[in-house]
């Protein structure tokens, strides 16, 4: 790859940007991790599980909270990083002034007309997301809740199927532990 320098800086500055953006924000489990570590997360399930080396991807993929839990707009995204990268960051944005069933309802309706790319990045959103429902639940959910949420990320993920089928495996498998987990 000759222009691996740049790729490579490129990804870091998603990083640092991603990073700057979600500076005070934590995961809501007992352990209150830095929110930045979940993007991380789910860029490196993309390129360890789903075999996905592209820079544009990876950076999306630590972005894709960013329009959505921060004061950054896709303006800003597309001077940064691009025009695709904020086209696939919107892709994956919750409307916030729906309500969060109305946005829950939308992920499912939405998953089938996604970009190849927004499937894919959703799709690794939610296996890292189950692993945390899983292991590392916010405070307070109750078990129905978290089984409720295993049954709302099968059916948006049932509407990403045929993006990419090592991701797809490993969401399934993931799923499939955390509902032995959660009985």
């Amino acid at each position: 790859m000759s222009n691996a320098p740049n790729d490579i800086a490129f990804l870091l500055s998603a990083l640092r940007f991603s990073a700057e953006k979600h500076t005070h924000q934590r995961r809501k489990s007992e352990q209150r991790i830095p929110y930045i570590n979940h993007p991380i997360e789910v860029a490196e399930v993309l390129s360890r599980e789903g075999h996905i080396s592209d820079p544009c991807i990876l950076a999306a993929a630590l972005l894709h909270d960013t329009v959505e839990d921060t004061d950054t707009s896709l303006n800003e995204l597309a001077q940064h990083f691009g025009e695709q990268v904020a086209h696939w960051v919107a892709e994956l944005s919750d409307n916030t002034c729906l309500s969060k069933q109305q946005r829950k309802q939308q992920q499912i309706l939405n998953a089938p007309t996604a970009s190849i790319v927004a499937k894919q990045i959703k799709l690794a959103d939610k296996i890292c997301n189950i692993k945390d429902i899983t292991y590392a639940p916010p405070v307070g959910w109750s078990l129905e809740r978290k089984r409720a949420y295993l049954q709302w990320a099968h059916a948006v993920v049932a509407g990403l199927r045929g993006c990419n089928p090592r991701l797809e495996a490993y969401f399934d498998q993931i799923l499939n532990q955390a509902q032995q987990q959660l009985g």
